[in-house]
């Protein structure tokens, strides 16, 4: 174990150093390579040391250099060193951490983080605070608990009932949705096509003059942090609203809460700690490994009793804290010790500074592309920045150049008809340096293109 332990930490340092220097995405060939991962199962037992070396020969120079600096495609924040090295403790540890009784240190974690996220983010002290595998999930969470909440006014008890013959509720949500929180809808039994749809402005804003008129049985969902634009709906107001019409407001905040953390941006954020469940993902902009999310709840008795399920025997429950009874998975790993990790590394300055950093690096880019006469179809207030480099062809063409090339990594969208490059910018790694010589590339593809290359 300590010969393998100790080869594994030298390839992660070379793998970590090379994306350093290497193409943000892998080559055809890399990506080819792979199918040399499969074919028939081998009779006989294969010692850990090869099947490390061919994980690491076939895997590293196929993945996408996400954990390195110029990676602006997807809103991926790369893995502080504190939080990775949690995540190798947490490893060797391989505790399950759904009971206390399976794991009391598992759940003295998320004991411990709880306050500190709930301090950052502005939300109230005794706000439950579940931890889940991404946004999809925290979504799903928080829906869970606001379908528990409002079907049960009507004393309906939906985890034990079912939906079959429930009294009906309705979804608000922008024209903006996200896609993973329809899913969760769906999941749900809420259903993707029921919901009520509000047109929204030229940032993917909701309207509130488009609000439909709100009631007692009604789950208002909005955006913190726009996947495209960045922008967040108008929270306060809508906050307002539902509130005097006793309706449940969640948040898809899935970077975008972070703002709060920042005391110079948590103004975009402005009223989203007036709602009542929050998603957010913390292998975003807290930067710690992939599988991480949060869900928060202001009222934890609809959390709970929307999650809590230890009826089999065997399982042994105490007066301490069942992380079960805040999420859907029993048997999961212990997520909170990279959250406390990483918050513990960055602290309150360090963490506003992360996100300072970031947004002040996407505004950059927005300035440099615009001063070379290209246009910025969003107001750049967060880490997301929307491009057209002319028609939809053009845009295409640079930024399929752009992946090629290598020096960075931007993806594709379409912004209420226009086709655009999203630079999203998330990671702890990016330097100004690594922004500058992004955007030295993008303007050097760009203007290739323009010039018929």
């Amino acid at each position: 174990m300590q010969r393998l332990l100790e080869s594994t930490l030298s390839r992660a340092l070379r793998y970590l150093e090379d994306i350093q220097t290497r193409a943000v995405f892998p080559t055809p060939e890399a990506v080819a390579d792979l199918a040399e991962l499969g074919g028939t199962l081998a009779e006989e037992p294969e010692s850990p040391e090869r099947v490390l070396e061919a994980l690491d020969r076939l895997g590293s120079p196929a993945t996408v250099a996400t954990a390195g600096p110029r990676y602006f495609g997807f809103v991926t924040g790369g893995a502080l060193p504190a939080s990775l090295a949690a995540n190798w403790m947490a490893g060797a540890w391989d505790q399950m951490s759904g009971l206390h009784a399976a794991s009391p240190v598992a759940s003295a974690f998320e004991q411990a983080v709880t306050p500190w996220l709930l301090d950052v983010l502005g939300l109230d002290a005794d706000t439950a605070v579940g931890f889940v595998t991404g946004a999809t999930m925290a979504n799903f969470t928080g829906l869970a608990a606001a379908r528990h909440a409002l079907i049960g006014r009507h004393g309906w008890n939906v985890e034990k009932q079912g939906l079959f013959g429930a009294p009906q509720i309705r979804v608000v949500v922008g024209d903006e949705v996200h896609v993973s929180l329809l899913k969760a809808l769906s999941l749900l039994g809420l259903g993707r096509d029921r919901v009520e749809r509000v047109p929204v402005d030229s940032q993917g804003r909701m309207r509130v003059d488009s609000l439909p008129r709100l009631d007692s049985d009604t789950v208002v969902c909005i955006q913190a942090g726009n996947v495209n634009s960045g922008a967040f709906d108008p929270a306060e107001q809508i906050c307002a609203a539902a509130r005097e019409a006793g309706a449940w407001v969640h948040v898809d905040g899935a970077f975008g809460l972070w703002a709060l953390a920042n005391p110079r941006r948590a103004h975009l954020a402005r009223g989203v700690p007036d709602a009542d469940s929050w998603a957010a993902d913390a292998h975003k902009w807290l930067n710690v490994p992939y599988d991480s999310g949060l869900v928060f709840c202001r009222h934890p008795e609809h959390l709970m009793g929307a999650m809590s399920a230890k009826d089999a025997a065997y399982l042994i429950t105490s007066q301490n804290r069942d992380p079960v009874d805040r999420v859907p998975e029993m048997s999961r790993r212990a997520r909170g010790v990279e959250i406390w990790a990483a918050m513990r590394s960055l602290g309150r300055s360090g963490l506003a500074d992360l996100v300072e950093r970031n947004c002040r690096q996407a505004a950059r880019f927005a300035e440099g592309l615009a001063a070379a006469g290209y246009e910025v179809l969003n107001d750049v207030q967060l880490n997301q920045v929307m491009i057209s480099f002319g028609d939809g062809d053009a845009t295409a063409k640079v930024i399929a150049r752009i992946q090629e090339d290598g020096t960075c990594w931007c993806g594709g969208t379409t912004w209420q008809g226009r086709s655009a490059m999203r630079i999203s910018v998330s990671s702890w790694a990016t330097t100004d340096e690594d922004v500058e010589q992004s955007l030295d590339a993008m303007l050097r593809i760009a203007g290739q293109v323009g010039r018929g290359r």
